[in-house]
């Protein structure tokens, strides 16, 4: 593992991230920029993928639940080689492949379509149970907003995952502590997150989202974790990289302006120059 090149990658997506926000005039940065990092090391270190054959039969897959963070996603595909970074620009323009929720008929490297919220776990659960029956060593890992995991939908696939033993099944919250209506405790706490997956038989890994060597170490345990399906809980900062966006709700779902889009560029180039 290259943490350096991996934190460089992360700095560029990020980048990505908030040039397509500000293009778009809409969209949510504050998740797409926490998520990062796990997004980096999944499609640069973790994952076995091939931008040159995104649907080879044996590719893992990658489910996206909380789809509104489509702009970390895209970044990352870009990023990764999947398709031109300058499509970043036209992220939510009218006839562009690149729509405000991830769909897996247009753009390559996207593996589900998103939907409402909570519905990702339920296609994950779905993908890993079809690779344990057609004895197929692929693996699956499904990302999750932690204001996502109050949907009930999330804990009835959980439960499933449970049951069936699917060793092959990374469920990923990114636990950034904020959602649109403000801190996730004053809206609906889904705490303590660990100890429920614990409860659905998941084998359970706490880690920093933005520690290269910590999330390193969460993948490969998990890869080693025989007979239970494994649940990552990543402590994150919503709005990660860009000074005034972080640990700020406000900026769930909203597109910074000419001006504060400078800002966010030379933060990430400050951040650059430091690596």
């Amino acid at each position: 593992m290259d943490t350096l090149a991996l934190k460089k990658n992360a700095n560029e997506i990020r980048k990505g991230i908030v040039t397509a926000v500000h293009s778009a005039k809409s969209g949510h940065p504050g998740g797409s920029l926490s998520a990062a990092d796990i997004l980096t090391y999944l499609y640069f270190e973790e994952m076995n993928i091939d931008p040159k054959d995104p649907k080879k039969a044996d590719r893992d897959r990658f489910v996206l639940s909380n789809g509104h963070i489509a702009p970390g996603l895209y970044s990352t595909l870009a990023q990764r080689g999947f398709f031109p970074k300058e499509d970043l620009k036209t992220l939510r323009h009218v006839g562009s492949y690149l729509q405000g929720h991830p769909d897996m008929k247009h753009i390559p490297g996207v593996d589900m379509s998103s939907g409402s919220l909570g519905q990702g776990g339920s296609a994950a659960v779905g993908m890993a149970l079809a690779g344990k029956l057609d004895k197929k060593d692929y693996r699956v890992y499904c990302l999750f907003g932690d204001g996502e995991i109050q949907e009930g939908q999330v804990w009835e696939a959980s439960m499933f995952a449970g049951a069936k033993k699917l060793d092959n099944l990374v469920f990923i919250v990114d636990n950034n502590g904020l959602q649109i209506d403000g801190n996730i405790e004053d809206v609906c706490s889904p705490y303590p997150i660990a100890d429920k997956f614990r409860a659905f038989n998941f084998h359970v890994i706490e880690i920093d989202a933005h520690d290269f060597d910590q999330i390193a170490a969460a993948f490969k345990e998990a890869r080693e974790t025989k007979g239970q399906p494994t649940a990552i809980v990543a402590k994150s900062t919503k709005g990660k990289g860009v000074s005034f966006m972080e640990n700020q709700a406000g900026w769930h779902g909203s597109a910074p302006n000419d001006e504060q889009y400078e800002q966010a560029i030379k933060d990430l180039e400050e951040i650059e120059k430091s690596l």
